[in-house]
């Protein structure tokens, strides 16, 4: 099973985002998050760096430059998604990727509070 470490950029990008109100609460990610045609098209225009913002986990060993370096994504490449926050804490505590799973948490936890 692959490790993760917990991606510190990305947090500190979905914190800044959740501030300025860049969010969705209620959408179905099944159907809202990044598929691979988007995500292709989002790093013709954007740095290997931008794109690791809307992923909370960093594969180890992984390569720097490549999709496989970056997992749980949280948002559609605009805004955060609260699903997206939730389906990375399922996922990552289903795994057991425990430090992922908290910072997913907390992330939901601020937008929870943020939105209230």
């Amino acid at each position: 099973m692959a490790k993760y470490e917990v991606n510190e950029r990305a947090v500190e990008y979905a914190k800044k985002l959740i501030e300025a109100r860049q969010y969705v609460l209620d959408s179905d990610w099944g159907a809202v998050q990044p598929g691979a045609e988007e995500q292709n098209k989002y790093l013709e225009s954007h740095s290997w760096e931008e794109y690791g913002q809307w992923h909370l986990g960093l594969t180890v060993g992984a390569g720097a430059e490549t999709k496989g370096r970056f997992a749980f994504g949280y948002g559609d490449l605009r805004r955060v998604h609260r699903t997206g926050l939730i389906a990375c804490v399922y996922r990552a505590a289903e795994w057991r990727h425990k430090e992922v799973e908290l910072a997913a948490h907390e992330l939901l936890q601020l937008l929870d509070a943020k939105s209230a």
